[in-house]
Parts: structure tokens; C-alpha cells; sequence
């Protein structure tokens, strides 16, 4: 939930060589939305329980990624990142709509998630905010996929908005949900008021070995209350929830989600290699792909986008979601769908 490279390279030059061989980008609408906010929205109750897959394998810079690959081979493509406590299924209900407008769907399970293993027990296992665009990047590499439009929300718009400015040449663009949410290690040193302080409990807790205790014994449990706080309003069941919850079962998933909140608050090193990445995003450069960024009720007062809409200076556009929680796309899939659809034809 989110606060306001030993095998290679970790950018193969030779994918960014590759001939495309995908199809432009559609830009059909599914249907006629209603302006952004007009209205409050009612989040989508799950139903049946829909299968993504079959999951794949494939090795891809440090990691062997567990991913699904749906639509034509040859389709544009589009790169939906999860975030915490989540996984891939939270593009469950987005995937079938995208599909269906001739898009290739990538979503994989991010480090320390599902079926994604690490290909050496020797390597550290980071949760900081760069790795996730360079794990990205490796997985695109390892597919032969030049460019992509990325989409996520929580860790997944980090890892969108990092793919953005790290390595604007394999972004189409980019849909991001909350945002501008690139962590700057400084200014995280700096206390919020109280109220909003409380907010962020779960992050003081992991800093403490107590914490990581919790976490790993009650991980279940603890993600399960994640949910319901990050969304009040979304009614889904125990089966919804139990599907997801599988993919905190990876053996790393205690270590990047520690390492990933403790490198926050500047708690836990990053890995040294990064430190030119990290340097530059804590300027907080501006996004210059295009992009459509979502704000929703979990935003608060943010939800407008205003507090960040400089910092995209590329076309952008802004939609606020009343009535939706943190799981955007699980909660929203149509208008997430429409927002990829409609970032793709930018």
C-alpha cells in the first residue's frame, strides 16, 4: 500500500535493437464513460471466480517470473503491474477487456510474489523502488518486447512511473494510479502530521523485528485487514481474497516486503548498483511519456491530482474515481481498461 544485477545488465541494448513487429495501438472505447467525478461509483463485486493463465516461466535477469500472456501474439502490448498486498489477479476482470480490443496482456507476479523465484539463493533480496523497473525491463528483454504501455497501481504506478523516467524508450505510456508516487528517501525523513502519521502504522511496524514477525506468522490475516482498510466500500469475499493471498506464500515475499518499507524510511540499504537510478529520481524528474494518472478515494484530498499534475509534462490527463478504493483495477476494471485503452492511443 502507498504513501504520497548479478547475470546482466540491467538494460539489454540488444532488445532495444529489436524490429517491431506489433500492430498499432488501438484506441476503441468499450463503451461511453461519464466524466471523470461526475458521480461516486459503485466498486465491482466480484463474481465468478475467473481463471488468468495458464502462468508461465521465464527466466529474466535475477529472477525466473512467473507472468500470464494473453491476446494475439502480434498485438500491441500492454505491461500491468500489481502492488502490496496484492497479485496478479487483480487485472482479472481488465485482462478479458483489453484482450478483446486486440491488445497482448503481460502481467507478472512481481519479486517475492507467486510462482516468481529468484534464480540464486545468493542474491539480495531488495524491495527498493528501481528494481521493479529493472525487473520489468529484463522481463520485456526476455520476451523480445521493445515497447509497452505500463499500467499499476500501488508498488505497480512506482514501477510504471520509474519505467517512465528511467527508461522512457520502451514506454508507449503509462496509466498510474495515485500518481506521482516516486519515493524520495530525504524528504521521507521528514515527519507528517499526526493524523496522517497514523495512516502509515503498518511501515513503523515492519521497521521492528516485532514487525517482522507479525508479518510472517499472520501474513494472511494481515493483508486480508490491508484490504478492507485500503478499500471500506468494496465488498469482495473470502474466496476473492484467498486467491490473491496464495501469492504471499513465495518464500521471499517476507524479505522484499520488509526491505521495501525499512529502504523507505531509510532503515535497510539499497543495493549500491542502483545508486545512480535512485540519485536521479530523488530530483523528482518530471514524467514526459504520456500518461493518464487515477485518483480515488483513497487519496483523500490528493484525489484531484493536482499536487503532482506538474510533474507529468507530457500529455496527460487525470480521472478521479469516487467511490473506489486502493485495488483500482479490481474494484473498476471497465474504467482501468478504458484508461489503458485510451493511454495506448495517446
Amino acid at each position: 500500500m502507498e504513501k504520497n544485477q548479478s547475470r546482466r545488465h540491467f538494460l539489454s541494448t540488444a532488445a532495444l535493437g529489436l524490429a517491431s513487429t506489433q500492430l498499432p495501438f488501438p484506441t476503441a472505447a468499450l463503451a461511453p464513460l461519464a466524466a471523470s467525478g461526475a458521480s461516486p461509483m459503485t466498486p465491482v463485486k466480484p463474481g465468478a471466480l475467473r481463471s488468468l493463465g495458464p502462468i508461465k516461466q521465464i527466466d529474466a535477469g535475477e529472477l525466473n517470473i512467473g507472468y500470464i500472456d494473453d491476446g494475439p501474439a502480434n498485438g500491441p502490448v500492454v505491461v500491468l503491474l500489481h502492488g502490496w498486498p496484492y497479485d496478479i489477479h487483480s487485472y482479472t476482470d481488465v485482462v478479458p477487456l483489453l484482450t478483446a480490443k486486440g491488445f497482448r496482456v503481460i502481467v507478472p507476479y512481481l519479486r517475492g510474489y507467486g510462482p516468481t523465484r529468484f534464480l540464486s539463493g545468493n542474491t539480495f533480496r531488495n524491495g527498493q523502488q528501481s528494481v521493479f523497473a529493472n525487473d520489468t525491463i529484463a522481463l520485456m528483454d526476455a520476451l523480445s518486447i521493445k515497447k509497452a504501455v505500463i499500467g499499476g497501481f500501488d508498488w505497480g504506478a512506482r514501477g510504471a512511473d520509474i519505467m517512465a523516467l528511467i527508461y522512457p524508450e520502451r514506454c508507449k505510456a503509462i496509466v498510474s494510479v495515485s500518481g506521482y508516487l516516486v519515493v524520495n528517501l530525504e524528504a521521507n525523513k521528514q515527519p507528517l502530521p499526526p493524523k496522517a502519521e497514523l495512516g502509515w502504522w503498518y511501515q513503523y511496524y515492519f521497521s521492528t523485528e516485532r514487525g517482522r514477525l507479525g508479518y510472517d506468522r499472520n501474513r494472511h490475516e494481515f493483508n486480508k485487514l490491508i484490504w478492507k482498510i485500503a478499500s471500506p466500500k468494496w465488498d469482495f469475499d473470502d474466496a476473492t481474497y484467498d486467491r490473491s493471498a496464495e501469492a504471499f506464500n513465495n518464500p521471499d515475499h517476507v524479505a522484499i516486503v520488509i526491505h521495501n518499507y525499512r529502504w523507505r524510511l531509510s532503515l535497510a540499504p539499497g543495493d549500491p548498483r542502483l545508486d545512480p537510478l535512485e540519485q536521479k529520481l530523488s530530483t523528482a524528474p518530471p514524467v514526459t511519456v504520456p500518461a493518464i494518472t487515477i485518483g480515488s478515494d483513497f487519496d483523500g484530498a490528493n484525489a484531484d491530482g493536482k499536487a503532482y499534475a506538474q510533474r507529468f509534462t507530457g500529455k496527460h490527463e487525470h480521472r478521479v474515481f469516487n467511490g473506489i478504493g486502493h485495488n483500482v483495477p479490481q474494484e473498476a476494471p471497465k474504467e482501468f481498461a478504458q484508461a489503458m485503452i485510451d493511454a495506448a492511443g495517446f
